[in-house]
């Protein structure tokens, strides 16, 4: 369904040292960099998350109401990764932990250029 994601980001170095070290925790690496894209993923038969700079030059902004979900099979990885991205200068945009009755677990938190993510699991206790 989803082949990647793509966030702009005004500072390329930035947003690369952040992702690098933040994707390593669920195995993604990077399968593709150009002088302004990079792009990483668990498997690139597997749906990606990119950054680049925009192709317009004009400033990069984050969307509202607009959101990517990282997907882990465990709490633990959701812990994890939500606590790396805070560690790395994200902010909290809502702690890890339940979500309803649904078994839903998540942290949600905003990268260095303001752009929202969430990482998630269902059930994995």
């Amino acid at each position: 369904m989803i082949g990647y994601v793509t966030l702009g980001t005004n500072d390329l170095p930035r947003a690369v040292k952040f992702y690098d070290e933040l994707l390593a925790l669920i195995g993604a690496r990077r399968f593709m960099e150009e002088e302004t894209f990079i792009a990483w993923a668990v498997d690139p038969s597997k749906p990606a998350l990119s950054v680049t700079v925009p192709y317009d030059k004009k400033e990069a902004t984050a969307g509202n109401g607009t959101m990517v979900a990282l997907i882990v099979q465990t709490r633990e990885q959701v812990d994890a990764v939500y606590n790396k991205a805070i560690e790395l200068g994200g902010a909290d945009e809502g702690p890890a932990g339940p979500r309803g009755d649904s078994g839903f677990y998540a942290g949600y938190f905003r990268d260095l250029d303001g752009n929202k993510l969430n990482v998630f699991c269902m059930g994995g206790a």
